[in-house]
């Protein structure tokens, strides 16, 4: 049975105090993870090392909410994979649909960073959806499947056993609007249809599938306990002590 992964992504929230406030409310409501959960802080950058720093001694894991492709070098304002280790991160998130649409992130560019983030033993959290538009004119599974095998181009069957596909329909993301459980479960196994073609059935079926977009500790449960939605990747419901510990552990 594959393993349950809750991510939070806390995007561009929290200074030092707040990510002080946030972890010790998180280690109060959450002082275990049940066997089968994995929980992942995303918090910014400028967190990385205090979070690490407070979640010693604890089950949580760190994450960063982005990367560049390259170790070093004159990429101003970018932060590398080595960085990311140093202070403590196992998994990073590339290809976020805010990436994508407000920084112009193409499939191939994300699709380097999934490269580098492997090279350097990083597990990519690589995110995929359509937007409302899209959704509208029944394009979803052409996004869907290309977003997939972009992210994965080139991505040796070793690795992409090892990789985290994010769904999170662009239309559901901050809205509070959620993909049905039925609507998340077909594209979730459509993802794991995609990667069979591309690797064989039982890689896909390591292939850990979170679901992201409005996920609340209302909606986690029946979301989760899909045959395909193996986590969730959490945006607004992770900025809340008492809601991420609640969905962490509407997982089990």
């Amino acid at each position: 049975m594959r393993e349950k992964i809750i991510a939070g992504n806390w995007k561009m929230n929290k200074d030092a105090a707040g990510t002080a406030e946030l972890i010790e409310g998180l280690k109060a409501k959450c002082p275990s993870i049940p066997g089968n959960v994995k929980a992942v802080l995303c918090p910014p950058f400028t967190s990385l090392a205090l979070a690490k720093s407070l979640l010693a001694g604890t089950q949580f894991e760190l994450g960063a909410q982005n990367m560049y492709s390259e170790n070093e070098g004159a990429f101003t304002g970018e932060i590398s994979p080595l960085m990311l280790k140093s202070a403590g991160c196992t998994y990073v998130i590339l290809g976020h649909s805010e990436r994508r649409q407000y920084f112009a992130e193409t499939d191939s560019f994300i699709n380097s960073k999934v490269k580098k983030a492997f090279a350097e033993g990083l597990i990519p959290i690589l995110c995929v959806g359509e937007t409302l538009a899209e959704r509208e004119k029944n394009v979803t599974d052409q996004v869907v499947t290309t977003q997939v095998k972009g992210g994965l181009a080139g991505i040796p069957a070793s690795d992409a056993e090892r990789i985290i596909i994010a769904y999170e329909p662009v239309w559901a993301i901050g809205t509070g609007k959620v993909a049905t459980p039925a609507q998340a479960q077909e594209v979730h196994k459509r993802i794991r249809t995609i990667t069979a073609e591309l690797y064989g059935q039982a890689v896909a079926e390591k292939i850990i599938i979170q679901y992201g977009g409005s996920v609340k500790p209302d909606n986690a449960k029946e979301l989760l306990h899909q045959p395909d939605i193996d986590g969730a990747l959490v945006g607004g419901a992770c900025l809340k002590a008492d809601s991420f510990s609640a969905i962490i552990q509407a997982a089990h």
